[in-house]
């Protein structure tokens, strides 16, 4: 995930690529609820919402488990 996470601000938690497509998830912090958000080559996939950062960020990483367990591979930057 990444280091530089801002919890007031959209911040792409982390980059996956397979060959020539990518994926990223976004999450977006909210008072009453967090929105996780995943996208695939630029286009929004899906959007999750939930009523705690801990559980927005624990499912976003058992996203990037099952896709990196699936052949993806984190993005050199």
């Amino acid at each position: 995930m990444s280091d530089s996470y801002n919890d007031h601000a959209p911040t792409i938690l982390w980059r996956l690529i397979r060959g020539h497509t990518t994926a990223h998830a976004t999450i977006l912090p909210g008072e009453l609820q967090t929105t996780i958000t995943w996208f695939i080559d630029g286009v929004m996939d899906r959007a999750e919402n939930y009523a705690t950062e801990e559980l927005a960020l624990a499912r976003a990483e058992h996203i990037r488990g099952m896709l990196i367990r699936d052949g993806w591979m984190a993005e050199e930057r």
